[in-house]
């Protein structure tokens, strides 16, 4: 082959730079999910106590809000059918969420291989529930969600694929 047809390939490290870029893009958002979790860890442990439970909905009973679609009444009628029981098995799912979401973000951010694949089976996984969901009771939300997360998918995916250098070993 002639240096004049030569293929149409990149360097190594400006690919090696943009991949560093989406494992980070990537590690940041499941970071901010995994402190968005642990948020809702605080308050459902908090609202497990009756008190706070009580509270909460009497606030929510008596807000002087324009209420056209009942979605107040909707919550408060949520939360008075679940009691403060629940809420202690939510912060405890929360927080085991967030476990999973912080180690893949780590994970990708130190740009360990194990995270990527990692990061492609904890939210693949969950593909199929979002697609549920979409289909099942639509909103421009979760159908964000389960496009940028079938993106993380397939990104991860061809880029844990890919060859991956191996760690020098000094004798």
């Amino acid at each position: 082959m002639s240096s004049g047809h030569r293929s149409k390939t990149k360097p190594t490290s400006e690919i090696e730079a943009r991949h560093s870029v989406g494992l980070r893009i990537i590690a940041v958002y499941e970071v901010a999910k995994t402190v968005c979790l642990i948020i809702v860890a605080i308050v459902a442990f908090g609202l497990h106590k009756e008190e706070n439970f009580n509270h909460l909905v009497h606030a929510l009973e008596h807000l002087s809000l324009a209420d056209t679609n009942g979605l107040r009444w909707q919550l408060v009628q949520l939360l008075e059918q679940m009691g403060p029981g629940k809420f202690a098995a939510i912060g405890i799912v929360a927080l085991g969420y967030a476990a999973i979401f912080a180690t893949e973000g780590i994970g990708l951010w130190l740009r360990k291989h194990w995270a990527e694949w990692f990061t492609v089976i904890a939210t693949g996984s969950l593909v199929p529930f979002e697609v549920y969901e979409v289909f099942h009771k639509f909103n421009w939300l979760k159908l964000a969600a389960l496009l940028g997360n079938v993106a993380i998918v397939v990104y991860l995916v061809r880029l844990a694929m890919q060859p991956h250098k191996k760690p020098d070993a000094t004798p």
